[in-house]
């Protein structure tokens, strides 16, 4: 099983223009909620820890990953639910976040301990669970503690800068993430937050060589993406979009897929990852990049099935 921690929320996101009073709809969302759904839906056994509030917006975050499969490992909470809107611009999503003292952010070490699954083979975690405050921490902790387990690790750092308001502290916790991580993505927007003024080839090069990951691999929007392995770079360019809805979840999607796809291969693991050639890189790439434009065609974060990648693909059979 692929467990996924982090946090959960409901994204108010704009579906009609902006104007004296835009129109918002609810959507279940969070970066790891949304990835641990698109797991699912590529029919990868998937767990998520983190816990969900018991509040009617809870109900409706349970409903969406039981819907897609997840196994909901975590407890339910009396607090309440997180909140963010999502606002947009030309199609391109901005987000406000409320998140304090929401069920979402309550862990502990014990209780991440207590409600971990046992036949976990990867953990992967990110966003804003690792953002600040006590959580994070207690996130970084149990993460650290599935790699001393032998739990193949994967990280999505997905950086809200706004949240983020002592820079060496979160850069103390982010390196002592990519001391055990063995996947690591990152956005063209978290490079030039992480490392500014440089290019990004540069950039991503100076992230890997601060981790541990057998494979980095760089999203850029309608840019493409590429990966650094094995002292290679494999670039791939973005999958065509038939119509542009929104960007709201288009890199969970791209995170999400490359798990199940690493999973459905049989090479979700230290060694397996390190062993793939360039080719498979490319064909990873490809269909992270496809899935994550299948779900642009959707309104907010709605990733498509195994069924519908595979069709989009060419393909008859799960891969």
């Amino acid at each position: 099983m692929i467990l996924v921690g982090g946090e959960n929320l409901i994204d108010f996101i704009q579906i009609e223009a902006a104007g004296e009073k835009p129109v918002y709809q609810a959507n279940p969302g969070g970066s790891p909620y949304n990835c641990a759904k698109a797991i699912g839906r590529q029919q990868v056994a998937v767990g998520y820890i983190t816990p969900i509030s018991a509040d009617p917006l809870g109900q409706l975050l349970a409903a969406g990953l039981s819907g897609a499969g997840v196994v909901l490992c975590g407890e339910r909470r009396v607090e309440p639910t997180s909140l963010a809107v999502v606002s947009l611009e030309n199609s391109i999503a901005s987000y406000q976040f409320y998140r304090q003292r929401t069920a979402e952010r309550l862990v502990s070490r014990e209780g991440l301990a207590n409600a971990c699954p046992a036949d976990v083979s990867a953990f992967h975690l990110g966003s804003l669970a690792i953002t600040d405050g006590a959580d994070a921490d207690v996130w970084t902790e149990f993460y650290v503690s599935m790699a001393e387990r032998g739990v193949f690790t994967s990280l999505d750092p997905n950086i809200r800068p706004a949240f983020i308001t002592d820079r060496s502290a979160y850069f103390a916790r982010l390196d002592r993430l990519l001391s055990v991580t063995d996947l690591l993505k990152l956005s063209d927007e978290d490079l030039a937050w992480l490392v500014p003024g440089q290019d990004i080839g540069a950039a991503a090069g100076q992230l890997a060589r601060r981790s541990k990951a057998k494979l980095v691999i760089v999203t850029m929007g309608g840019q493409g993406a590429f990966a650094l392995h094995s002292g290679q770079t494999v670039r791939v360019d973005a999958a065509p979009i038939e119509t542009m809805v929104d960007t709201v979840g288009a890199g969970d999607t791209f995170m999400a897929t490359l798990l199940a796809t690493l999973s459905q291969t049989d090479n979700l693991s230290k060694t397996a990852l390190g062993n793939l050639n360039q080719f498979a890189v490319r064909d990873l790439l490809i269909r992270a990049a496809t899935a994550a434009a299948l779900n642009c065609e959707q309104s907010g974060c709605n990733p498509p099935s195994l069924k519908t990648l595979n069709g989009a693909l060419g393909q008859t059979q799960t891969i």
